[in-house]
């Protein structure tokens, strides 16, 4: 399949230049998508984030090079784009729980992290309940916070976002819903090279408040999956099928604009619980 050739030559590109500087840009051009939905997609089906990979893969090399050649520890550690001992020594002890200098010492434990690959693989035939929807533009009210996404730390940082979210801030976000799709949403926008705008919203046509933000979202089509079951596990299940099943045979691909976590009223610790993902897509 054309996705999986596609990434599978970022993946040779970042092993190719484990010993060099790596550009995630050229990564991401390779497997034709922006950074953001590179570093996605790769983290929904490798299960770490493409930083994580280069960190494990140049500790197995360096230990390689540690146990095979008589190289000074301080010269690994450049080739492998560490600037201090110090650095380098913490990097590998936290992959291999011992000193670079331990590894000279006969019958020491490593670790080691091969080269990944994407391949086809055949799942469950678990169904994928979605429908395509052609939207005018929509407006967004809430509040905005600007978030990192190196090494994955959207991922960190917007849960908690959620969590300092007062709930008389809530309510107010939630009085200004009088547009579909109604309620309170979580919302990924204006996507740069290293952070993303993310906004806790609702869709309306009320003036912004003063302690608030809006956010135009243009018109276009859009995909949106249904997600059953408790938070946040279920819609996160569900938008790992959508970048590993879901856009590789779709014949669609990301739009570049905002995505939206659609939460309905009710319990989300219910196994019944209902929510969706907005994507905007085009036509490949």
């Amino acid at each position: 399949m054309e996705w999986l050739e596609r990434m599978n030559g970022a993946i040779d590109y970042i092993e190719d230049n484990l010993a060099e500087e790596i550009d995630m840009n050229k990564a991401a051009k390779i497997a034709c998508c922006s950074v953001f939905h590179f570093q996605r997609i790769f983290t929904f089906a490798a299960e770490m984030t493409p930083s994580e990979y280069v960190r494990l893969r140049r500790m197995t090399l360096a230990a390689f090079d540690l146990q095979n050649s008589s190289n000074k520890v301080i010269d690994i550690a450049l080739k492998y784009g560490y600037n201090s001992p110090t650095a380098f020594t913490r990097a590998f002890l936290n992959v291999h729980g011992i000193t670079p200098k331990a590894v000279r010492e006969t019958g020491i434990l490593l670790k080691s992290f091969p080269k990944i690959s994407f391949q086809m693989s055949i799942k469950g035939g678990k169904e994928m309940n979605y429908k395509l929807v052609e939207k005018p533009s929509m407006r967004f009210v809430g509040k905005k916070e600007t978030v990192s996404k190196v090494d994955g730390q959207n991922f960190i940082r917007i849960p908690k976002i959620w969590q300092e979210l007062g709930e008389d801030t809530f309510n107010e976000i939630l009085q200004l819903s009088n547009n579909n799709p109604t309620g309170v949403m979580g919302i990924c926008a204006n996507f740069i090279e290293n952070a993303l705008d993310y906004y806790i919203a609702s869709s309306s046509n009320d003036k912004v408040p003063e302690n608030m933000e809006e956010l135009v979202v243009p018109a276009g089509l859009w995909v949106v999956f249904q997600c059953v079951g408790p938070m946040p596990n279920a819609m996160q299940a569900v938008w790992k099928r959508i970048y590993t099943e879901w856009f590789p045979s779709s014949g669609y691909e990301h739009a570049g604009s905002a995505e939206i976590e659609w939460y309905s009223d009710g319990d989300g610790s219910k196994e019944d619980y209902v929510s969706e993902i907005w994507i905007p897509i085009v036509k490949k």
